[in-house]
C-alpha cells in the first residue's frame, strides 16, 4: 500500500533580479529553504537579450537547466558550445571548475525566454571530477499518460508508472517530472524512501496531499514534503479553469556539510578559500580560464 507523503510547507517564490538584467524566482537557496540536500537552489528565471548570464565560474555543484520556453546558448572556457531550446535539458558538471557563460536568444515573437535552474550538490568525492555537458532534448523525453489522459507526465529522470527516463544524467540521484493536470485529473507518483522532495508550480491550481491533507496551490510555489512515504499525490479539480502543471523532484540527500560562497560549493570554509584562490590564480581547474572571454557574453559588460 503506498503511503503518500505530507506536506512540510509550501512558499511563495518572490521574482528578484540576478545577472545582469534577468529575473528569477528563486524558492531553493533562500533562508525559507537552504541546503535541502542535495539540492542547492532552485530558480524559475525570466530572460531575454541583452540581459542574460555573462562569463561566470563553478566549483563543486551540478546544474540541471530546463528550458521552458525560448532559446539559451551557452559557451565554455573548454571550447564548450550549444544551443538548448523549449523542453531541453542540460545538466552541466562543474566539479573541479568550470567558467561558461549562459544567454538568451532573440526570439522572433519577442516573448522572454523562461526556465527552470537546479543546482545540485555534488558527493564529496567527486567535487574534484573533470567538469561536464550532457544534453537531453525535448523528444528524447517519455511521455506518458495516465487518468485516462487526465495527467500527463513528463520523465526527465527516474521512473514513472512502470516507465523509465533514457537515461542518468547527473552524477547524484535525482528524478525529475513535468507532469500536467487537466480538470479532474490526478495523479500518485511514487519517489524513492528517504529522498528529499518538492513540487514547483508552473500553472493553474493544483491540490497536494490526499484526504485531509489536500492544499491547494496556486503558480510559482515550492511545495516541501516530508521524507516520510513514498509517493506525492496531486490533483486538480473537476470546475479548475486551466490545467495544473508542476516539475516535480526528488533526489538522495547527502550527509556532508555544505559551505557554499556564490558559484562555490564545498565541505569546508577551506574549501572555499581554496576555490576563490585557485580561479583568482587560474589554478587547479581554472586554467584555462587565463585570458578567456565567451563570444556569446561579449554584450554585457558587467
Amino acid at each position: 500500500m503506498s503511503a503518500p507523503r505530507a506536506i512540510r510547507m509550501a512558499f511563495l517564490a518572490v521574482e528578484q533580479a540576478e545577472g545582469a538584467g534577468a529575473r528569477v524566482r528563486r524558492s531553493i537557496g533562500t533562508p525559507r529553504l537552504r541546503n535541502f540536500s542535495p539540492f542547492l537552489m532552485l530558480d524559475h528565471f525570466t530572460v531575454s537579450p541583452p540581459a542574460g548570464f555573462p562569463d561566470h565560474p563553478h566549483r563543486g555543484q551540478e546544474t540541471i537547466t530546463y528550458l521552458l520556453s525560448g532559446a539559451v546558448d551557452h559557451e565554455d572556457f573548454a571550447g564548450n558550445k550549444g544551443t538548448i531550446e523549449a523542453g531541453d535539458l542540460q545538466f552541466m558538471t562543474a566539479g573541479k571548475g568550470i567558467v561558461h557563460a549562459e544567454m538568451p536568444r532573440q526570439s522572433e515573437d519577442g516573448l522572454p525566454n523562461i526556465g527552470m535552474q537546479l543546482w545540485v550538490d555534488l558527493p564529496e568525492k567527486l567535487k574534484a571530477c573533470e567538469p561536464r555537458y550532457r544534453d537531453l532534448r525535448a523528444k528524447e523525453i517519455p511521455t506518458i499518460e495516465v487518468d485516462d489522459g487526465k495527467a500527463v507526465i513528463k520523465i526527465i529522470s527516474g521512473q514513472s508508472h512502470g516507465t523509465d527516463s533514457v537515461k542518468e544524467l547527473a552524477y547524484t540521484p535525482v528524478w525529475i517530472f513535468d507532469i500536467t493536470l487537466k480538470p479532474g485529473g490526478k495523479v500518485q507518483q511514487e519517489l524513492p524512501l528517504g529522498w528529499n522532495a518538492f513540487a514547483y508550480t508552473l500553472a493553474g491550481t493544483t491540490g497536494f496531499g490526499a484526504g485531509k491533507e489536500n492544499t491547494q496551490v496556486g503558480p510559482f510555489h515550492n511545495v516541501v514534503f516530508e521524507q516520510k512515504g513514498d509517493s506525492v499525490v496531486a490533483e486538480v479539480s473537476e470546475d479548475a479553469k486551466e490545467d495544473g502543471n508542476f516539475f516535480l523532484v526528488a533526489g538522495l540527500p547527502l550527509n556532508q556539510k555544505v559551505v557554499q560562497y556564490g558559484p562555490f560549493v564545498l565541505n569546508s570554509q577551506e574549501g572555499v578559500y581554496k576555490a576563490m584562490m585557485d580561479y583568482q590564480s587560474n589554478s587547479n581547474g581554472f586554467e584555462r580560464a587565463k585570458g578567456w572571454r565567451s563570444e556569446i557574453g561579449k554584450s554585457i559588460a558587467l
